[in-house]
């Protein structure tokens, strides 16, 4: 499974400082060195035609890195597997000292 997630951070794409959502579109725009506001209206104009645009904005969220490198779904599989809900006071480090 890390090999996923590290081909995924090695792509270069990280989802954007100027978020207004989840920062998808703003790092898909910095990606593809374009002004936010023009893949904004695009999406936006995607989301007016019958399909999946919203599901294909919700997969990438979880799947694209944030600025720091962290994934989403990769911090859920990882406390799933710790036995460890996002509820648990311990959290994904154990308990705090």
């Amino acid at each position: 499974m890390d090999t996923f997630f590290n081909a995924i951070r090695s792509s270069g794409l990280r989802r954007g400082p100027r978020r207004l959502l989840g920062g998808v579109l703003a790092g898909l725009a910095a990606k593809a060195n374009v002004d936010v506001a023009f893949v904004r209206i695009g999406f936006l104009l995607l989301c007016l035609l019958p399909g999946p645009a919203v599901l294909a904005y919700l997969a990438a969220w979880i799947l694209i890195p944030n600025q720091d490198g962290r994934i989403i779904l990769e911090d859920v599989l990882r406390r799933r597997s710790l036995g460890r809900g996002p509820s648990d006071p311990q959290g994904p480090k154990g308990p705090a000292v």
